[in-house]
């Protein structure tokens, strides 16, 4: 059984000022021009605890929530309550909104099948979060999980709550308009725990904060007294149906940096795949993969042409594949591309991430780059849809790196959820 709780918030108060001066993108997506103008907005600025420029920034965000409680800058609310968060965006010259809820929710390893990943995580960032939770005692952030709810009983719920007014409504630095609602009501919380107590849960971004937050449970347990209802226990978590319709999943374009195309590979392309020319802006390749998102389709681009290549036959590069892979992650076009493309055709044995291969997430942004000869061929891909995620999850496989892109990114800043010795749920 899935179990998620109400939880006592951590947040803003209006001392701190305007949220839009508050907010901030994951940690994970601020880059050094990020953080500087993050730093520029306010004092309280969010990234000054999730990323802070300075050198010793674990104790740093230690002391600075320390202080900032103890001046009236965050508060803790009295009540227990979940959140409904809705984002609405702009995308390609339509409109979306996508609509979850933040709570809290119990911890639970792969193995006990209730929780799934469906990607790989490094090392790297689970350490740096890990030091980052031993700190503070605090999640700082949300992850983002997925689970079916095909009776509608939340998105239902969601949709008659924010025809109320919001608590917040605010746009981010990236021109996304977010607003979140306090649900406090105990018998529309019992609706929602009810939902989604006997579903699978997908994670969809936060793969390492997750991994980290049960490695840090583990630690607390050996350490200290803990019951069932310790805060450490669980985990603040922004979860979205996967029926939503502004559910959105954004391809990740691979850029080759030290390979060319040669007209040896071109020929050897045509082995497998039909290949046209086509011509080289962006949106023309953006209308190609849109026309062929039913097929295993790519384009390809050099600085001097474009080609798409549609696939003949599914069965035909079923020999490169590893048996015992499911037929959905055979079916993946980054499965495709990776095994077919780069290893056999191209033979690119391993690529070094940003050494030899850079993941893009916009068509303009690799256009450019080929440009500017910061790589020397460019293959574009169709986003994968929210359900083949759950399917390569629900089979217990990992999709290859960066084959994801959820979008937009849930906004730092608007809840914290303590983890303190003697914090109940």
């Amino acid at each position: 059984m899935v179990e998620i709780r109400p939880f006592r918030a951590v947040r803003y108060t209006e001392k701190a000022g305007s949220y839009e001066n508050l907010i901030a993108q994951p940690y994970d997506k601020i880059d050094s021009d990020m953080q500087r103008k993050y730093y520029e907005k306010s004092v309280y600025n969010y990234c000054r605890l999730t990323l802070p420029m300075e050198e010793n920034r674990y104790e740093i965000a230690k002391q600075r929530i320390r202080q900032w409680m103890n001046e009236g800058i965050l508060k803790k609310d009295k009540e227990p309550a979940i959140f409904v968060y809705r984002q609405e965006f702009e995308l390609l010259g339509k409109t979306y909104t996508r609509t979850g809820f933040v709570a809290a929710l119990r911890l639970h390893p792969y193995v006990e099948n209730k929780v799934l990943p469906h990607e790989v995580t490094h090392k790297g960032p689970k350490i740096d979060r890990l030091n980052m939770l031993r700190a503070t005692q605090k999640n700082l952030e949300t992850g983002f999980l997925l689970y079916p709810d095909s009776e509608k009983i939340t998105i239902n719920l969601f949709a008659r709550i924010t025809k109320t007014d919001p608590l917040i409504d605010v746009k981010d630095s990236l021109d996304v308009r977010n607003l979140i609602w306090k649900l406090a009501d105990p018998d529309e919380i019992k609706l929602v725990q009810e939902a989604v107590m006997d579903k699978q849960f997908v994670i969809a971004d936060g793969h390492h904060r997750y991994e980290t937050a049960i490695a840090y449970r583990d630690e607390r347990r050996r350490r200290e007294g803990w019951t069932e209802d310790s805060a450490f226990n669980f985990r603040m978590s922004y979860m979205v149906p996967i029926q939503d319709e502004g559910l959105i999943v954004l391809p990740t374009h691979r850029l080759l940096r030290k390979i060319e195309l040669t007209d040896d590979t071109l020929q050897r392309f045509k082995e497998f795949f039909t290949v046209s020319k086509i011509d080289s802006d962006a949106e023309a390749l953006r209308s190609f993969l849109e026309r062929h998102k039913a097929k295993h389709a790519f384009c390809v681009y050099d600085g001097k042409g474009s080609y798409g290549l549609l696939l003949k036959n599914e069965k035909s590069v079923s020999q490169f594949m590893d048996a015992a892979w499911s037929d959905e992650y055979r079916s993946l076009d980054v499965t495709i591309l990776r095994e077919v493309i780069f290893r056999v055709i191209m033979k690119t044995g391993e690529l070094k991430i940003d050494e030899e291969i850079l993941y893009v997430r916009w068509i303009k942004d690799i256009v450019e780059k080929v440009h500017k000869r910061e790589a020397k061929l460019a293959f574009l891909v169709n986003p994968t849809t929210p359900e083949m995620v759950l399917k390569i999850a629900q089979n217990h496989e990992r999709m290859p790196e960066k084959s994801t892109d959820f979008y937009p990114k849930m906004v730092s800043g608007f809840t914290m959820m303590d983890l303190s010795p003697g914090e109940k749920l």
